[in-house]
């Protein structure tokens, strides 16, 4: 069902100091800051030869990430994201089996301009899942 891993996302406290740390200290190909407020975040995606890492930075006291921050000063790794060829289809059999999606189950446009869905981090071993329409 999970095609290849899209990306690695990382929460961070000060989002230009970890951009720049990508890019300077690992020459890493840095792309300029995203804001995506239906999730309540800014991004800053870096491309390496056979993923992304997606850096997080709050957008706003109500973001998820905020309360992240708040458990995890220093920040960390929030979440996996795998490709799905059909999210619809990956959340019925992903459902049938007995995970759980978080929010309503209804797919939202990501950082990518495609749809996502995220699964509960109890289901698959503590890790929050997103799943991303290939």
């Amino acid at each position: 069902m999970i095609g290849r891993l899209n990306h690695v996302a990382i929460a961070v406290p000060d989002l230009a100091a970890a951009a720049a740390q990508y890019r300077d200290t690992l020459g890493a190909e840095v792309h300029a800051p995203q804001e995506e407020p239906d999730h309540g975040v800014t991004v800053v995606f870096i491309d390496l030869p056979n993923t992304k890492i997606e850096l997080l930075h709050p957008l706003g006291e109500g973001s998820p990430i905020a309360g992240f921050l708040a458990k995890n000063p220093s920040g960390g790794i929030h979440h996996i994201c795998y490709e799905v060829e059909d999210i619809h289809a990956a959340r019925d059999q992903l459902v049938a089996k007995g995970a759980r999606v978080l929010g309503d189950g209804t797919p939202k446009i990501g950082a990518h301009g495609k749809p996502v869905l995220f699964l509960h981090p109890r289901d698959f071993c503590g890790t929050l899942v997103e799943l991303e329409q290939a």
